[in-house]
């Protein structure tokens, strides 16, 4: 959910504008989108947000229109295995379930309404928190359970109710259970989880848990950093550029980014904090900074080290860490040269491979990296498979 999308979702919410959320709740074989994409339209027919484009998003865009008027929320499934796809010449060959949750006109209004909910769960993710979302996206009948119905369940907060007690503590049970992909569970009238094609009672609910926010350290404010930055915040990054020159660290230059620290490097790492979701780019102006900048960071648990340079100098840098004492085993693990082979020459360039290595490490892809695939350590070499060195002697 990128920044646009939670500002067009705010509004909704706090606006006498009605709108239908888009969420996919299941998708199998080959899709342009997974579960969780969502797209938000609205009553005058804006649209934001995607959920793959094409034939398939207009089919859904349609069935939202049709929600809006009926004023009812709706599960929908988009078949693109059809004669129909072929026809149109859709790419993917895979079926999409979706929710299409109605929004109705007044603005968000009382705990349990849903724009109340929804502006909660956005407040929750922009202080940094990981809510889990609960929904029930379909019932057998509407007597039984309310489609639509959510509960919010935050680090501080319950809010809301899936019409039953039960319910509400099955659903707490299993956001605590969850990882970070949303999943669809099937309940009978006893609240038994039972398999799909078993269900002629009871609910579906729709269990959406947040994914940590990503965060981006860029170590450098040059000229590649510009555009890294500014397209890091539209695929949805945290951002954080430090440099140690005024003229280069300030707002007035970086003024989409969440923070700008002008400081020393290493003083700046220092209080900086790195875990499992943080990326780091080391681009500063120089190979002093570059070695100081990677000396801090290598031993602290990133998800992802690069650092920009030739393999010439990648190849000195790395074999100098090694000699004052950093073990092999890290020093491979640095993404250096930076960035995916692109033969990328302009900042902008350099800016675009840089992300696509960092949308490859967090979506798991197998595009090739440029990263350094030999080098000779003490009078012996490493060799790496695409992406991880493999020793050989």
């Amino acid at each position: 959910m990128d920044d646009n999308f939670k500002t067009a979702l705010k509004e909704i919410c706090t606006t006498a504008i009605p709108a239908a959320l888009v969420t996919i709740t299941q998708a199998k074989g080959s899709t342009p989108r997974k579960a969780g994409a969502k797209m938000l339209i609205t009553g005058d027919g804006q649209t934001f947000g995607t959920i793959g484009g094409g034939c398939g998003e207009a089919e859904v865009r349609r069935e939202a229109l049709n929600v809006l008027t009926e004023e009812c929320s709706a599960t929908y499934v988009v078949n693109m295995t059809n004669e129909l796809a072929e026809e149109e010449g859709m790419v993917c060959g895979g079926i999409m379930e979706v929710f299409i949750d109605y929004l109705p006109a007044e603005p968000a209004a009382g705990v349990n309404s849903a724009k109340s909910l929804l502006l909660a769960y956005l407040n929750s993710v922009e202080q940094g928190e990981t809510p889990v979302l609960v929904t029930v996206i379909k019932a057998v009948t509407q007597n039984e359970v309310p489609v639509g119905l959510k509960l919010l369940l935050a680090p501080n907060l319950s809010m809301g109710d899936l019409g039953s007690d039960k319910l509400n503590l099955l659903a707490q049970e299993l956001s605590r259970q969850v990882g970070v992909k949303p999943f669809v569970v099937q309940l009978d009238m006893a609240g038994n989880q039972i398999p799909a094609r078993e269900m002629q009672g009871g609910c579906k609910l729709l269990i959406e848990p947040t994914p940590p926010p990503v965060d981006l350290v860029v170590l450098g404010g040059g000229h590649i950093a510009l555009p890294l930055c500014n397209m890091a915040k539209m695929l949805g990054y945290r951002v954080t550029v430090v440099d140690d020159r005024p003229l280069f660290a300030n707002v007035g230059r970086f003024t989409g980014v969440d923070q700008v620290i002008c400081q020393d490097f290493s003083t700046a790492l220092k209080s900086l904090p790195i875990g499992p979701h943080t990326y780091i780019v080391i681009v500063t102006r120089g190979h002093k900074h570059d070695k100081e900048c990677l000396s801090q960071v290598i031993t602290r648990p990133a998800a992802y080290i690069g650092m920009i340079g030739s393999r010439r100098r990648v190849k000195a840098l790395l074999a100098e860490l090694h000699a004052e004492g950093i073990d092999t085993a890290i020093l491979e693990q640095v993404y250096s040269p930076i960035g995916l082979d692109i033969a990328a020459e302009t900042p902008e360039e350099i800016a675009v491979s840089i992300l696509g290595e960092l949308v490859k490490i967090h979506r798991g892809g197998k595009a090739q990296s440029s990263k350094l695939l030999e080098v000779n350590l003490e009078g012996k070499t490493y060799a790496a498979t695409p992406d991880l060195f493999a020793k050989a002697w």
